[in-house]
């Protein structure tokens, strides 16, 4: 699934992680990547950022402690390409470990969410 964004441009939407979530964003319109190793998540956000597209990316919560080049480099930069993790389903209340969850935490206080960081 692709949403319009500013200036015409598409945003696609996709979603890098297990199995067991992938059928879910599929079914709500979501590219998936199931069960990626650290060289195919480098590969699709390397071509990602190559094509200059834009593009909302949702990776399993231990995606994000991987090493991968082109992962460190979006979360940097920003811009066109935004990654959001994705805690374990299993995990009450949930810890919420990206950086947009550590802005959210500061923008509505500590109590808000659970980011798994300490201040």
């Amino acid at each position: 699934m692709t949403a319009e964004a500013p200036q015409g441009r598409v945003t696609r939407l996709l979603f890098m992680g297990g199995h067991s979530l992938a059928d879910g964003f599929r079914l709500i319109g979501f590219e998936i990547v199931a069960d990626p190793d650290a060289a195919q998540v480098n590969r699709v956000l390397r071509d990602l950022h190559r094509g200059r597209e834009s593009a909302f990316v949702i990776v399993d919560d231990e995606i994000m402690e991987w090493d991968v080049p082109m992962l460190s480099q979006l979360r940097r930069e920003g811009g066109r390409i935004i990654v959001i993790s994705l805690p374990p389903l299993e995990t009450f209340p949930p810890k919420l470990t990206s950086d947009v969850a550590a802005r959210l935490q500061k923008l509505f206080g500590a109590g808000s969410l659970s980011t798994g960081e300490t201040t």
